[in-house]
C-alpha cells in the first residue's frame, strides 16, 4: 500500500490509469483508491459542481463512502441546501459535518470580529484546515476533486500525490476534466447543484469571501476578491 511514509519506495505502484476513458481515468482512479485504501479513504467535499461529479462517481464505486464536508459556518444556504439534495439522492453515502472548534462568536472573542476581513489566512486556519487535519486523522488518503485546468497552482496535480500539509495520500481523479466537461456530465445526469453555479459563482466558499467571478478564464477569480489571497490552505504546503 501507498502511504505517505512509503511514498519514496511506492510509487512505482501507481497505476497508469487511463486519461482517454469514458471519465478520463476518474472511474479507474476511484476503483484503485477504495481498492486499495478502503475505510482509509474519505473525501473532502465542498460541495460544489465538481463534487456533485465525484459524488456520483463514488456512489458507483462505493455507495456508502464516508464524505466530509467542512462547515465553516459562513457558507451560502444554497450550500446548505445541496448538501440535503445530495443526502436525499444518495442515502446510503455516509455524509459527515465537520464543525471548527470555535464558533463564529468565540473566534471573535478571541482575534476580533470578521477575521476574514483581518486575517483571511487565520480564518481559513481556525475554521478549515485544523477540521480537515482532524476529519483525516484516521484516515490514509483522502480525495479532492482538484482539476488542472481550475488554476496555475493546481496544474501539475496528479491523480496520486504526496500531500505533505496534511501527511496523506491525496486522490484526484478528476485532473483531466475540463469546466465544460464537468458541466456536460452533471446535465447528461440531471444531477442537483449548488444555483449560485448558475449566478457566476463558478467557486463556491464561504459567502463572506466569495464573489461573482470576474472572467471564465479564471474560475477562482471570485475567491478571496481584492485580497491577493487565491488559496485557503488545505491544497498548499505547510
Amino acid at each position: 500500500m501507498i502511504t505517505f511514509e512509503s511514498w519514496n519506495d511506492a510509487q512505482a505502484q501507481i497505476p497508469d490509469f487511463p486519461a482517454d476513458s469514458e471519465t478520463k481515468g476518474a472511474l479507474e482512479t476511484l476503483r484503485w483508491a477504495y481498492e486499495t485504501y478502503g475505510e482509509k479513504l474519505v473525501y473532502a467535499c465542498s460541495f460544489g459542481i465538481e463534487g456533485i461529479v465525484l459524488i456520483d462517481l463514488i456512489a458507483q464505486v462505493k455507495p456508502d463512502a464516508e464524505i466530509v464536508f467542512l462547515d465553516t459556518n459562513y457558507h451560502f444556504k444554497e450550500t446548505y441546501e445541496t448538501i440535503d439534495k445530495v443526502k436525499a439522492r444518495y442515502p446510503e453515502l455516509n455524509i459527515r459535518i465537520q464543525q471548527p472548534d470555535l464558533t463564529i462568536e468565540e473566534q471573535a472573542t478571541q482575534f476580533g470580529p470578521d477575521l476574514f476581513k483581518t486575517n483571511p489566512n487565520k480564518c481559513c486556519e481556525i475554521r478549515k484546515i485544523i477540521p480537515l487535519q482532524k476529519a483525516l486523522a484516521p484516515s490514509t488518503a483522502w480525495i479532492s476533486g482538484l482539476r488542472r485546468e481550475q488554476s496555475e497552482s493546481r496544474a501539475n496535480t496528479n491523480y496520486i500525490n504526496l500531500d505533505k500539509r496534511f501527511e496523506k495520500i491525496k486522490v484526484c481523479p478528476l485532473i483531466h476534466w475540463t469546466w465544460k466537461e464537468v458541466w456536460r456530465y452533471v446535465t447528461k445526469h440531471e444531477l442537483d447543484y449548488n444555483v449560485l453555479h448558475d449566478q457566476g459563482y463558478p467557486s463556491i466558499g464561504c459567502a463572506p469571501c466569495t464573489k461573482p467571478a470576474f472572467s471564465m478564464d479564471d474560475i477562482r477569480s471570485g475567491r478571496w476578491s481584492g485580497s491577493g489571497k487565491t488559496e485557503c490552505g488545505l491544497h498548499t504546503e505547510a
